[in-house]
């Protein structure tokens, strides 16, 4: 297993390398929790390929670069009906834009987007967008969609790295959660930002985080169980890279909680409450890992004696990066970052079905393959739909109301990247769809932030009160 190694390479170094134990009378993630998994192979394949792509700016054809070249030419736009085809130059089935705004407008200096979420007020019932940026995270107020309204930013928790290309952000009880890798500096830790400081905001502010968290510094990803209230960070420099689990119950003061370190890096997780169809694990907490080569299943309900329920890899494994499990809990769709790009497959999307049915021998059922040439990334379900931002092709929304038959039907797109679907890392990074009001965010790393709506329930803009 590639976790073992990792432990004993680093141990002894990562032991007299940690930090005294404060002396509050709290656990910390201290000695052999300082411990990164030595064979994650996050660094040597898909942050490879990115960097490549990105930074050799002279060379490459990759968009990343030409968009540094246009920063100042992208306009906002407002609604744009989709018909025919396009909604202005942008390919599209089934979705009208309601807005887009470039990262320029919303505070970004560098002008690159990554991760979104999304927060509902719960007093005023506002629709905030998360944005991630290569710079720090932005606030925008969707609540008007074909008029968004940029509130402030808090920027990046590394000044000598002002640019981060991977930063992730989950939103519990009011609060929103930042993460960047930063591996390199291993220095930005865990901002937790106050989202109710949006209210009556009438400028842009430049916020400060409401704290930080430093019981590791660069963190991939991070995931959060709204119904228990812990947050667990993945792909860090501590728990061999993989679950560092925090307790964030009371939203501004985290607490180390734990660690799932037995599978070495996990790149993306989903936990939940378990409701599935496999009765001896119902109540229970679950973690569903995504880890570079594998789905590994964890009970985490106990977090000083958590079980790992099963482990899984699957033939044409190139990448293992992301899932989300269907509602009712019983089956979920995996994305393979390096597929595509390895020609694992033809290079048109795959999409890996599964069913979950027994967490402890969940069975790869069958793929989906895209029309189009594209890269998966993140998808999340919503219903009988699945979400899928596929970097070049852009949001692809299916049908998955057979998916137990291992059978998905796309019913609608919105491409974020009109000059070509290729195979590269171009394009949507994520996606957010949960909003009451059916508005979907979209996060561009090129462009900015879209928001698109199916096209039965788009509507024409309002005039912002004043």
């Amino acid at each position: 297993m590639k976790a073992s190694l990792a432990i004993l390479v680093l141990a002894a170094a990562s032991v007299s390398a940690a930090p005294a134990v404060p002396r509050d009378g709290l656990e910390h993630c201290i000695g052999e929790c300082q411990t990164a998994d030595a064979n994650a192979l996050m660094p040597s394949t898909v942050m490879k390929h990115k960097i490549a792509a990105w930074e050799q700016c002279e060379t490459s054809t990759s968009l990343v670069c030409a968009a540094r070249s246009r920063l100042a030419a992208l306009e906002p736009l407002g609604f744009t009906k989709c018909v025919n085809g396009f909604a202005g130059e942008y390919p599209c089935k089934g979705l009208d834009l309601l807005s887009f705004t470039p990262h320029t407008a919303l505070g970004s200096g560098a002008g690159f987007g990554n991760d979104i979420w999304g927060w509902t007020d719960p007093v005023s019932g506002a629709e905030i967008a998360v944005v991630a940026q290569t710079d720090g995270t932005a606030f925008v107020d969707v609540t008007q969609p074909s008029a968004p309204k940029y509130l402030g930013r808090v920027h990046t928790n590394v000044p000598e790295q002002p640019e981060l290309s991977w930063r992730d952000v989950k939103v519990y009880k009011d609060h929103a959660y930042i993460v960047a890798d930063d591996r390199r500096s291993n220095k930005h830790a865990l901002q937790v930002f106050d989202l109710t400081q949006l209210r009556n905001v009438s400028t842009p502010v430049v916020f400060q985080p409401t704290t930080v968290y430093k019981e590791f510094g660069s963190c991939h990803n991070i995931a959060i169980n709204e119904d228990t209230g812990f947050a667990y960070c993945v792909g860090s420099q501590t728990c061999n890279s993989g679950l560092h689990i925090i307790d964030i119950r009371e939203p501004a003061s985290p607490k180390f909680a734990g660690c799932a370190d037995d599978d070495g890096y996990v790149h993306d997780a989903q936990i939940v409450i378990y409701k599935g169809p496999d009765t001896r694990f119902k109540g229970k907490e679950i973690a569903f890992g995504y880890n570079e080569d594998t789905l590994t299943i964890w009970d985490v309900t106990d977090k000083k004696a958590i079980k790992q329920l099963s482990r899984t890899p699957y033939q044409g494994s190139a990448y293992t990066h992301q899932g989300w499990l269907t509602e009712d809990q019983a089956y979920l769709l995996l994305d393979d970052e390096l597929d595509e790009l390895e020609k694992v497959n033809d290079g048109h999307t795959q999409t890996y079905i599964w069913d979950a049915r027994d967490l402890t021998s969940p069975k790869y059922i069958g793929s989906y393959h895209s029309p189009t040439l594209s890269i998966d990334h993140n998808l999340y379900i919503k219903g009988n739909l699945s979400y899928q931002s596929n970097y070049g092709s852009g949001l692809r929304v299916n049908d998955i109301t057979h998916i137990a038959n291992a059978a998905l039907t796309e019913v609608a797109f919105f491409d974020v990247t009109p000059e070509r679907d290729i195979v590269e890392f171009e394009g949507t990074w994520s996606n957010y769809p949960y909003f009451k009001s059916g508005n979907i965010l979209v996060n561009s790393i090129e462009r900015g932030l879209f928001i698109v709506k199916h096209a039965e329930s788009a509507e024409p803009p309002k005039c912002r009160a004043q």
